[in-house]
C-alpha cells in the first residue's frame, strides 16, 4: 500500500510599501517562507528581471535548489547501500526557464552537475549507475514536466595510507 506524505509552508509576502498591490511598480516582491519554529525562515522575492531583490532566493532558484538536493539525498542513500563511500558531493546546478510573450513562462530543462569524491576506484561505472537510479528515485523529478538531466564528475579521493 502506497505510504502518503503532507508537506505544510507558510508563503507570507513582505513587500507592501504602503498601497498595496496598487500597481505594478508600487509594491515589493518580498516574502518569507516558513515551515515551523524549528526552522529558519527563508527570505524570498522574484527574480530580478521581474522587480526582485537579488539577495534574496527566488522560487526558480528553490525549483532546482529542490531538484538538486533531492537528487544528491538519493544518490547518498544508493551510495550507501551498496557499499560506495562518498566523501564529497558538490553540485552546481542550472535551470532554463523560457518566457512566453504575454510573461507566462516554463522551465525547459534542469541540468545538475553533481561531484563526487569517493574512495574506491573501481567503484568508478557503480558510481554512475547510481546516478540513474537517484534520478528514477527522486521525488521531486518525478512530479515535474521537464526533463532533469545530470553530468555527474566522479572522482577518486587522494587518501593517505
Amino acid at each position: 500500500m502506497a505510504r502518503t506524505h503532507r508537506y505544510s509552508v507558510t508563503v507570507k509576502w513582505t513587500g507592501n510599501t504602503g498601497s498595496g498591490a496598487s500597481k505594478y511598480d508600487s509594491y515589493e516582491r518580498e516574502h518569507e517562507i516558513s515551515a515551523g519554529a524549528e526552522k529558519p525562515v527563508i527570505a524570498g522575492s522574484s527574480d530580478p528581471a521581474f522587480r526582485g531583490d537579488a539577495g534574496r532566493w527566488n522560487p526558480e532558484e528553490l525549483l532546482i535548489a529542490s531538484l538538486s538536493a533531492c537528487h544528491k539525498l538519493w544518490y547518498l542513500h544508493l551510495c550507501a547501500d551498496s557499499g560506495v563511500q562518498v566523501v564529497s558531493y558538490v553540485d552546481h546546478a542550472e535551470g532554463v526557464m523560457e518566457e512566453a510573450e504575454d510573461g507566462s513562462g516554463r522551465f525547459a530543462m534542469v541540468l545538475l552537475r553533481p561531484e563526487v569524491t569517493i574512495t574506491r576506484r573501481a567503484q568508478m561505472e557503480k558510481c554512475h549507475a547510481l546516478h540513474e537510479a537517484a534520478h528514477r528515485m527522486c521525488f521531486i523529478a518525478n512530479s515535474v514536466n521537464f526533463p532533469v538531466r545530470h553530468e555527474p564528475k566522479i572522482v577518486v579521493a587522494d587518501l593517505p595510507d
